[in-house]
């Protein structure tokens, strides 16, 4: 029997006779034992009859092994995720297709994917008689509620006789992928003081230098006007070419996920890591459904491979894209062997930085008063604060962290406590209230988890 995957269609033989030897099942050995165990007691005991039986339970299990073996399907398989990226806790659909390319029907086929146990229980499906050129499909579900990457495959074909003697397995050479990527949590819109909007009459602008030299052309377009036709560019090009006069610059906005592991107590799917992590995303998927550009931090740096030079994305690719890899990250990322958040400081350049959205641990001293500088290199900026060791207990807020938030509130950051089990949502909007001042301080419910109090301004 040969067996291939989508890349390997015509596959390759099963292996020598001694692959095939090792296939014999219990029952097999067991013949093939019985009746080695008989001929030799006819021959001490001079037993024709016995001989015979003797060599009838021995040579069955031989002749299928040899039948099984000189039997060659053509199988080919074929494996479809729907959907290949899933937020933890949903399920996807793993779909299997067997299809006999061969002249030959096949006998009994036992196939069984191998997947990750997080995911579930190994599927295994018995598939009767398959016509020559027929197909079967078959398809079983996976859930985690753990993010990440997780391989799935080999698919393996197991033959057997129909005596149940003998047993060929086959793997198959595809693997695919199931990303799971972090929760993530609608948050409800509104304009967020400190940053335009991502599009329209409030985006800014930047002019294209005037001299010939360092005007950036692009093709013409049916409405431009015909004055800003770039003769040169258009000889160069063979195609009508415009001067690019002035280009829309969309509002940007830095997400920092702090993932250092001193900074957080705890593992599991509700563990203040795994929130932070969550509402990461949320903020990463709001910003870029707003048309801003986006950039993810941690405290380690960028994390996005092929980044540009500023580190932000959705502005030259579809925001839809530009999620995606976003949360192919998130769904990776863990905690860092760090200690500090100056790596992140110092990408922060100063300047147009827009809006900075951080996700942070426990923070010391020290670690309060960088993050507190971050406020001078943004437009504005807002603070998710998690004290894990509330998230173990239960218990209030510790003393330490009302001393970071007020240090960062201080400087000018809109602040909040996170408290076990909290909504973001509802976080997200008492931050957007606080922006009036001080005095817009209050408190609410999400859930069974009470709101701590929110104060200072978006400026």
């Amino acid at each position: 029997m040969t067996a291939g995957g989508p890349a390997d269609q015509d596959g390759e033989s099963m292996g020598g006779v001694r692959a095939a030897l090792g296939g014999l099942t219990t029952r097999g050995r067991s013949f093939l034992a019985a009746g080695i165990a008989a001929a030799i007691c006819a021959y001490v005991l001079g037993q024709g009859d016995l001989l015979r039986v003797g060599l009838l339970l021995a040579v069955l299990p031989l002749v299928c092994v040899t039948v099984l073996y000189r039997t060659r399907y053509q199988v080919a398989g074929s494996r479809r995720l729907s959907p290949q990226r899933v937020p933890a806790g949903a399920e996807a659909r793993v779909h299997l297709r067997m299809e006999n390319v061969s002249r030959l029907p096949t006998g009994l086929l036992m196939l069984q994917d191998h997947v990750p146990y997080v995911l579930g229980p190994r599927p295994r499906f018995v598939l009767d008689r398959v016509e020559a050129g027929g197909r079967r499909e078959v398809s079983y579900r996976v859930r985690s509620d753990l993010r990440g990457c997780y391989p799935l495959g080999p698919l393996q074909l197991r033959l057997s006789d129909p005596f149940g003697m003998c047993e060929l397995t086959r793997s198959f050479s595809a693997y695919d992928t199931l990303t799971v990527i972090p929760r993530t949590e609608p948050l409800p819109p509104g304009r967020l003081p400190g940053e335009a909007s991502g599009y329209g009459e409030g985006r800014q602008r930047s002019l294209a230098l005037a001299g010939e030299d360092d005007v950036i052309p692009r093709e013409y377009r049916y409405g431009d006007d015909l004055r800003r036709v770039h003769w040169r560019s258009t000889a160069r090009y063979g195609e009508l070419m415009v001067r690019r006069e002035e280009q829309p610059q969309r509002a940007r906005c830095t997400v920092l996920l702090d993932t250092r592991e001193v900074a957080y107590q705890g593992s599991g799917p509700d563990s203040a890591f795994e929130w932070a992590v969550s509402g990461a995303a949320s903020v990463l998927v709001h910003m870029l459904e707003q048309g801003f550009a986006v950039r993810l931090l941690t405290d380690e740096g960028s994390p996005l491979p092929g980044d540009g030079s500023d580190g932000f994305t959705g502005a030259t690719q579809d925001s839809a894209d530009a999620a995606g890899l976003m949360m192919d990250t998130l769904a990776v990322v863990d905690h860092s062997d760090g200690a500090g958040l100056s790596r992140a400081y110092d990408l922060l350049r100063g300047g147009n930085e827009g809006l900075l959205v951080a996700f942070v641990g426990d923070l010391d001293e020290e670690q309060a008063a960088v993050a507190a500088r971050m406020r001078q290199r943004s437009g504005a900026a807002v603070a998710f604060v998690l004290d894990s060791g509330t998230w173990l207990t239960g218990g209030a807020v510790a003393g330490a962290v009302e001393d970071s938030l007020r240090r960062l509130r201080d400087a000018g950051w809109t602040a909040v406590a996170v408290p076990p089990g909290a909504s973001l949502a509802e976080l997200w909007r008492h931050a957007g209230r606080a922006r009036g001042g001080p005095a817009a301080t209050g408190s609410g419910t999400s859930g069974t988890s009470g709101m701590t109090g929110v104060s200072g301004g978006w400026s």
